[in-house]
């Protein structure tokens, strides 16, 4: 049983739209849950019972092979050379999502500030989305980049750049790690500090990574996150994904104050 049912439960629970959603209707506490998933903790025999029945199968069958388990579910699985060996990098990053805090609240889209690490002394504006998919926290980052240096552009002069990551709360803190997907020549990670308010307006924090000019110099920036909503129109939402200029109308003061706060030049470090 505790070498297959963690395996077996990772399947079923891919059935549902996630693994939070399974805690929530099972009425099981998600770090729990965790720990049967993780082989770290069997569950008791009355917890493995009534597992067992919102899955739909008998609780000893949880602890069959799990070529076998997958082929009584119904689920399509192909069984690989070298199956049941971990990924190296996945088992890297289980304690992060295993021990990590809940996001779940923190769903959904954002605005997201900085100060531009490629053109200093203007702010980039991108959309950010952030969703959770078989209990792991996933986001994408949609930025536009003008190909030259200054702000006031055409249309055909934009680089669009699209960033993948996945985010983590450790203790206080909310940590997220993204690239940039359509070239893979970067990756950045953001801080930003929670919010303890009932609801989410606006979330601070820094973030560092590298200027894509040619000299691709390490720099960090204060950075804001302004919560839209779970459903959102991207369209119009991504039409003001750009670079402005700090006194620009449509940047508020509350944010430019975020930006402009310390001794930083043009809200940046840079790092030699």
């Amino acid at each position: 049983m505790s070498e297959n049912l963690g395996v077996n439960l990772k399947l079923a629970c891919s059935h549902y739209r996630s693994i939070s959603e399974v805690c929530r209707q099972l009425s099981i506490n998600r770090g729990q849950f965790n720990k049967y998933l993780s082989g770290q903790s069997q569950p008791t025999p009355y917890n493995l019972k009534r597992i067992g029945d919102f899955f739909g199968v008998e609780d000893y069958e949880l602890g069959l092979p799990p070529e076998q388990f997958a082929r009584l579910i119904g689920a399509r699985v192909t069984i690989l050379p070298g199956a049941g060996q971990e990924d190296p990098l996945v088992e890297l990053l289980r304690p992060l999502r295993d021990h990590g805090g809940n996001l779940s609240r923190y769903c959904g889209y954002y605005f997201e500030y900085s100060n531009c690490m490629s053109v200093p002394g203007s702010i980039l504006l991108s959309l950010v989305h952030l969703r959770e998919e078989r209990g792991t926290f996933l986001f994408e980052r949609q930025e536009r980049q003008e190909r030259t240096s200054s702000i006031d552009v055409q249309a055909d002069d934009w680089v669009r750049c699209r960033y993948l990551g996945a985010a983590f709360q450790l203790q206080d803190r909310l940590f997220l790690v993204d690239y940039e997907s359509l070239t893979v020549n970067e990756m950045s990670q953001t801080i930003l500090i929670p919010s303890f308010k009932s609801r989410i307006t606006r979330l601070n924090g820094l973030k560092t990574g590298v200027s894509s000019g040619d000299r691709r110099t390490p720099t960090c920036t204060r950075v804001v996150w302004e919560y839209l909503g779970p459903e959102i129109n991207r369209i119009n939402a991504y039409r003001q994904v750009r670079l402005y200029r700090p006194d620009d109308p449509r940047i508020d003061d509350d944010v430019r104050a975020r930006l402009e706060v310390g001794p930083i030049r043009n809200g940046l470090f840079e790092i030699d």
